[in-house]
Protein backbone atom coordinates (compact mmCIF):
# COMPACT_ATOMS: atom_id res chain seq x y z
CA UNK A 1 0.00 0.00 0.00
CA UNK A 2 1.58 3.24 -0.91
CA UNK A 3 -0.01 6.26 0.36
CA UNK A 4 0.41 9.62 -0.12
CA UNK A 5 0.92 11.54 3.14
CA UNK A 6 0.66 15.44 4.51
CA UNK A 7 3.02 16.45 7.35
CA UNK A 8 1.49 19.10 9.06
CA UNK A 9 4.99 20.53 11.29
CA UNK A 10 7.47 22.87 11.85
CA UNK A 11 9.59 24.01 9.64
CA UNK A 12 11.60 21.12 8.35
CA UNK A 13 14.72 23.25 7.90
CA UNK A 14 15.03 23.59 11.42
CA UNK A 15 14.34 19.71 12.22
CA UNK A 16 17.00 18.16 14.86
CA UNK A 17 16.77 15.00 12.98
CA UNK A 18 18.72 13.09 16.13
CA UNK A 19 15.90 13.29 17.81
CA UNK A 20 12.87 14.37 16.16
CA UNK A 21 10.15 11.57 16.42
CA UNK A 22 8.11 13.38 13.71
CA UNK A 23 11.17 12.81 10.99
CA UNK A 24 11.50 9.88 12.25
CA UNK A 25 7.79 8.93 11.16
CA UNK A 26 8.81 10.44 8.10
CA UNK A 27 11.88 8.03 7.34
CA UNK A 28 9.79 5.32 8.47
CA UNK A 29 6.45 6.48 6.31
CA UNK A 30 9.63 6.95 2.80
CA UNK A 31 11.15 3.42 3.88
CA UNK A 32 7.63 1.58 2.95
CA UNK A 33 7.28 3.76 -0.57
CA UNK A 34 4.82 6.11 0.49
CA UNK A 35 5.08 10.00 -0.46
CA UNK A 36 5.58 12.74 1.71
CA UNK A 37 4.26 16.42 1.72
CA UNK A 38 5.24 19.03 3.62
CA UNK A 39 3.05 22.10 4.52
CA UNK A 40 3.26 24.80 7.21
CA UNK A 41 0.12 24.77 9.37
CA UNK A 42 -0.48 28.73 8.12
CA UNK A 43 -1.44 28.01 5.11
CA UNK A 44 -4.46 25.54 5.71
CA UNK A 45 -7.71 26.86 4.79
CA UNK A 46 -11.00 25.86 3.46
CA UNK A 47 -13.44 27.12 0.48
CA UNK A 48 -16.72 26.07 -0.40
CA UNK A 49 -16.40 22.32 1.75
CA UNK A 50 -12.12 21.80 0.30
CA UNK A 51 -9.70 22.03 2.76
CA UNK A 52 -6.41 22.86 0.85
CA UNK A 53 -2.94 24.07 2.38
CA UNK A 54 0.50 25.15 0.18
CA UNK A 55 2.66 22.24 0.12
CA UNK A 56 5.84 20.50 -0.96
CA UNK A 57 6.51 17.21 -1.75
CA UNK A 58 10.21 16.18 -0.10
CA UNK A 59 12.18 13.39 0.48
CA UNK A 60 14.26 12.79 3.73
CA UNK A 61 17.39 10.66 4.25
CA UNK A 62 19.10 10.99 7.90
CA UNK A 63 22.20 12.99 6.98
CA UNK A 64 22.59 15.84 9.37
CA UNK A 65 22.65 19.34 7.33
CA UNK A 66 21.47 17.67 4.35
CA UNK A 67 18.45 15.62 5.54
CA UNK A 68 15.84 17.04 3.08
CA UNK A 69 15.32 17.88 -0.24
CA UNK A 70 12.08 19.37 -2.19
CA UNK A 71 10.92 17.03 -5.06
CA UNK A 72 8.35 19.94 -6.05
CA UNK A 73 7.75 23.38 -6.26
CA UNK A 74 5.16 24.95 -3.44
CA UNK A 75 1.51 24.28 -4.43
CA UNK A 76 -1.64 24.39 -3.18
CA UNK A 77 -3.18 20.87 -2.48
CA UNK A 78 -6.15 19.44 -1.64
CA UNK A 79 -6.15 17.44 1.32
CA UNK A 80 -9.10 15.17 1.16
CA UNK A 81 -8.16 14.28 -2.92
CA UNK A 82 -5.01 14.40 -3.15
CA UNK A 83 -3.79 12.69 0.18
CA UNK A 84 -4.63 9.67 2.43
CA UNK A 85 -2.85 10.60 5.38
CA UNK A 86 -2.54 13.66 7.45
CA UNK A 87 0.02 13.85 10.48
CA UNK A 88 -0.76 16.44 12.91
CA UNK A 89 2.59 17.41 14.02
CA UNK A 90 3.46 21.06 14.43
CA UNK A 91 4.20 21.21 18.17
CA UNK A 92 1.99 23.35 20.93
CA UNK A 93 1.51 25.51 22.64
CA UNK A 94 -2.28 24.55 22.26
CA UNK A 95 -3.88 27.70 21.62
CA UNK A 96 -6.76 29.26 19.72
CA UNK A 97 -4.78 28.79 16.17
CA UNK A 98 -3.97 25.41 17.12
CA UNK A 99 -7.65 24.62 18.28
CA UNK A 100 -8.75 26.46 14.52
CA UNK A 101 -6.47 24.25 12.47
CA UNK A 102 -7.51 20.99 14.56
CA UNK A 103 -11.60 22.20 13.46
CA UNK A 104 -10.34 22.33 9.71
CA UNK A 105 -8.58 19.12 9.68
CA UNK A 106 -12.17 17.63 11.30
CA UNK A 107 -13.72 18.53 8.05
CA UNK A 108 -11.36 15.82 6.00
CA UNK A 109 -13.28 13.14 8.27
CA UNK A 110 -14.44 10.12 5.67
CA UNK A 111 -12.01 11.29 3.19
CA UNK A 112 -8.44 11.59 4.57
CA UNK A 113 -7.29 10.03 7.89
CA UNK A 114 -5.85 12.52 9.87
CA UNK A 115 -3.65 11.55 13.08
CA UNK A 116 -3.93 11.93 16.07
CA UNK A 117 -8.05 12.40 15.39
CA UNK A 118 -8.20 16.50 15.91
CA UNK A 119 -11.38 16.25 17.24
CA UNK A 120 -10.11 14.22 20.01
CA UNK A 121 -6.83 16.37 20.08
CA UNK A 122 -9.38 19.47 20.75
CA UNK A 123 -10.93 17.50 23.59
CA UNK A 124 -8.04 15.88 25.29
CA UNK A 125 -5.38 18.43 26.01
CA UNK A 126 -2.50 16.94 27.70
CA UNK A 127 -3.31 18.59 31.28
CA UNK A 128 -6.78 18.25 31.18
CA UNK A 129 -7.80 15.05 29.42
CA UNK A 130 -5.50 13.45 33.01
CA UNK A 131 -8.13 13.90 35.07
CA UNK A 132 -10.00 11.44 33.84
CA UNK A 133 -7.40 9.26 35.58
CA UNK A 134 -7.46 11.10 38.59
CA UNK A 135 -6.76 7.97 40.72
CA UNK A 136 -3.22 7.66 39.37
CA UNK A 137 -2.43 11.02 39.87
CA UNK A 138 -0.93 13.15 42.71
CA UNK A 139 -2.64 15.07 44.15
CA UNK A 140 -3.91 18.15 42.21
CA UNK A 141 -4.94 21.07 41.83
CA UNK A 142 -6.46 23.40 38.89
CA UNK A 143 -7.08 27.04 39.73
CA UNK A 144 -6.65 30.54 39.03
CA UNK A 145 -7.54 32.12 42.27
CA UNK A 146 -4.33 32.90 44.90
CA UNK A 147 -6.07 32.44 47.67
CA UNK A 148 -7.12 28.19 46.26
CA UNK A 149 -3.08 28.25 45.25
CA UNK A 150 -2.19 28.93 48.96
CA UNK A 151 -4.35 26.58 50.70
CA UNK A 152 -3.31 24.12 48.41
CA UNK A 153 0.56 25.04 48.81
CA UNK A 154 0.10 24.76 53.01
CA UNK A 155 -1.74 21.57 52.98
CA UNK A 156 0.94 19.95 50.31
CA UNK A 157 4.39 22.30 51.24
CA UNK A 158 6.53 22.47 48.21
CA UNK A 159 4.67 22.57 45.33
CA UNK A 160 4.86 22.50 41.32
CA UNK A 161 3.42 25.44 39.31
CA UNK A 162 2.70 24.39 35.64
CA UNK A 163 1.01 26.40 33.16
CA UNK A 164 -2.61 24.61 32.14
CA UNK A 165 -1.69 24.10 28.23
CA UNK A 166 2.38 24.43 28.33
CA UNK A 167 4.55 22.31 26.61
CA UNK A 168 7.66 20.65 26.60
CA UNK A 169 8.94 21.33 30.57
CA UNK A 170 8.58 24.95 29.64
CA UNK A 171 7.45 28.03 32.55
CA UNK A 172 7.12 24.90 35.47
CA UNK A 173 8.48 26.61 38.25
CA UNK A 174 8.74 24.60 42.17
CA UNK A 175 7.73 26.80 44.63
CA UNK A 176 9.28 25.53 48.54
CA UNK A 177 7.40 24.78 51.55
CA UNK A 178 7.62 28.03 53.16
CA UNK A 179 5.36 29.83 50.08
CA UNK A 180 8.48 32.29 49.14
CA UNK A 181 7.34 34.13 46.24
CA UNK A 182 3.58 32.00 45.41
CA UNK A 183 1.95 35.31 45.33
CA UNK A 184 4.67 36.96 42.83
CA UNK A 185 4.52 33.60 40.67
CA UNK A 186 0.25 34.13 40.32
CA UNK A 187 0.47 37.14 39.61
CA UNK A 188 3.01 36.61 36.40
CA UNK A 189 1.10 33.40 35.48
CA UNK A 190 -2.27 35.32 35.62
CA UNK A 191 -0.76 38.16 33.55
CA UNK A 192 0.36 35.46 31.32
CA UNK A 193 -2.37 33.55 30.49
CA UNK A 194 -5.78 33.49 30.61
CA UNK A 195 -6.58 30.23 31.36
CA UNK A 196 -5.88 28.56 35.23
CA UNK A 197 -2.49 26.86 35.96
CA UNK A 198 -2.02 23.38 37.73
CA UNK A 199 -0.27 22.76 41.20
CA UNK A 200 0.83 19.90 42.40
CA UNK A 201 2.94 18.91 45.41
CA UNK A 202 6.41 19.48 44.55
CA UNK A 203 7.52 15.09 43.87
CA UNK A 204 10.86 13.69 45.75
CA UNK A 205 10.17 10.53 43.07
CA UNK A 206 11.60 12.81 40.22
CA UNK A 207 15.18 11.86 40.90
CA UNK A 208 14.25 8.28 40.51
CA UNK A 209 13.03 9.39 36.50
CA UNK A 210 10.36 11.27 34.94
CA UNK A 211 8.79 8.34 32.38
CA UNK A 212 7.97 8.57 28.82
CA UNK A 213 5.78 6.06 28.11
CA UNK A 214 4.29 5.30 24.09
CA UNK A 215 1.43 3.93 23.31
CA UNK A 216 0.45 3.28 19.79
CA UNK A 217 -3.58 2.48 19.20
CA UNK A 218 -4.13 2.33 22.82
CA UNK A 219 -1.10 -0.37 23.30
CA UNK A 220 2.38 -0.59 25.02
CA UNK A 221 5.15 0.30 22.63
CA UNK A 222 8.13 1.39 24.92
CA UNK A 223 9.22 3.54 27.51
CA UNK A 224 12.05 5.50 28.74
CA UNK A 225 13.12 7.24 32.11
CA UNK A 226 14.09 10.59 31.89
CA UNK A 227 16.35 12.34 35.20
CA UNK A 228 16.75 16.09 35.19
CA UNK A 229 19.82 17.73 34.51
CA UNK A 230 22.48 19.48 36.69
CA UNK A 231 20.75 21.88 38.55
CA UNK A 232 17.31 21.01 37.12
CA UNK A 233 14.12 19.52 38.57
CA UNK A 234 12.44 18.87 35.05
CA UNK A 235 13.55 15.90 33.39
CA UNK A 236 12.12 16.70 29.85
CA UNK A 237 14.84 16.00 27.36
CA UNK A 238 14.53 19.68 26.28
CA UNK A 239 15.21 20.84 29.11
CA UNK A 240 18.60 19.12 29.50
CA UNK A 241 17.38 15.90 31.15
CA UNK A 242 19.12 12.37 30.26
CA UNK A 243 17.36 9.46 29.21
CA UNK A 244 17.81 5.18 30.17
CA UNK A 245 15.88 2.23 29.15
CA UNK A 246 13.29 1.91 31.20
CA UNK A 247 10.74 -1.12 31.67
CA UNK A 248 7.12 -1.06 33.02
CA UNK A 249 6.51 -1.36 36.78
CA UNK A 250 3.38 -3.05 37.85
CA UNK A 251 1.77 0.29 38.09
CA UNK A 252 2.58 1.91 35.17
CA UNK A 253 0.96 -1.63 33.31
CA UNK A 254 -1.97 -0.91 35.55
CA UNK A 255 -2.25 2.53 34.30
CA UNK A 256 -1.91 1.92 30.41
CA UNK A 257 -4.20 -0.96 30.40
CA UNK A 258 -6.87 1.72 31.84
CA UNK A 259 -6.23 3.80 29.23
CA UNK A 260 -5.51 2.01 26.17
CA UNK A 261 -9.05 0.74 24.85
CA UNK A 262 -10.18 4.56 25.34
CA UNK A 263 -7.53 5.80 23.11
CA UNK A 264 -7.90 3.75 20.53
CA UNK A 265 -11.66 4.64 20.54
CA UNK A 266 -11.16 8.22 20.41
CA UNK A 267 -8.62 7.72 17.45
CA UNK A 268 -5.54 8.76 19.68
CA UNK A 269 -2.87 6.69 17.14
CA UNK A 270 0.32 8.14 19.28
CA UNK A 271 0.49 8.98 22.54
CA UNK A 272 3.12 9.93 25.30
CA UNK A 273 2.13 9.34 28.90
CA UNK A 274 4.38 10.61 31.67
CA UNK A 275 5.05 8.84 34.77
CA UNK A 276 6.93 9.48 38.04
CA UNK A 277 8.37 7.61 40.14
CA UNK A 278 7.11 4.72 39.05
CA UNK A 279 3.42 5.48 40.26
CA UNK A 280 2.86 8.89 39.68
CA UNK A 281 0.78 9.93 36.21
CA UNK A 282 1.36 13.54 35.33
CA UNK A 283 0.12 13.96 31.53
CA UNK A 284 -1.58 12.16 28.58
CA UNK A 285 0.48 14.02 25.49
CA UNK A 286 -1.63 13.63 22.66
CA UNK A 287 -1.37 16.73 20.46
CA UNK A 288 2.67 15.78 19.11
CA UNK A 289 4.17 13.23 21.29
CA UNK A 290 8.48 12.86 21.30
CA UNK A 291 10.20 10.06 22.18
CA UNK A 292 10.32 7.66 19.88
CA UNK A 293 13.83 8.12 18.55
CA UNK A 294 15.12 7.82 22.37
CA UNK A 295 12.99 4.63 22.83
CA UNK A 296 14.13 2.89 20.02
CA UNK A 297 17.82 3.59 20.33
CA UNK A 298 17.94 2.23 24.03
CA UNK A 299 15.37 -0.42 23.24
CA UNK A 300 16.26 -1.67 19.96
CA UNK A 301 12.94 -1.35 18.75
CA UNK A 302 10.96 0.22 15.83
CA UNK A 303 7.84 2.69 17.33
CA UNK A 304 7.79 4.46 13.79
CA UNK A 305 6.86 1.04 12.23
CA UNK A 306 4.27 0.08 14.69
CA UNK A 307 2.43 3.34 14.70
CA UNK A 308 2.33 2.79 10.38
CA UNK A 309 1.17 -0.33 11.23
CA UNK A 310 -1.64 0.95 12.87
CA UNK A 311 -1.89 3.88 10.83
CA UNK A 312 -2.31 1.31 7.82
CA UNK A 313 -4.67 -0.89 9.46
CA UNK A 314 -6.73 1.47 10.38
CA UNK A 315 -7.25 2.76 6.56
CA UNK A 316 -7.74 -0.50 5.62
CA UNK A 317 -10.72 -1.36 8.09
CA UNK A 318 -12.60 1.67 6.27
Amino acid sequence: MSLRVAIQMDPIESVRIAGDSSFALMLSAQARGHRLWHYDVSTLAWEEGRVTAWAREVSVQRVEGDHFRWESEVRRIDLGNEIDVVLMRQDPPFHLGYISAAFLLDRLKGETLVVNDPREVVNAPEKMFVLDYARFMPPTLVARKLEDIRAFQKKHGAVVVKPLHGNGGKAIFRIDADGTNLSALSEVFNQTWPEPHMVQPFLPEVAEGDKRIVLVDGEFAGAINRFPGEGEFRSNLAQGGHAEAATLTAREEEICAAMGAELKRRGLVFVGIDVIGGKWLTEINVTSPTGIVAIDKFNGTDTGALIWDAIEARLASR
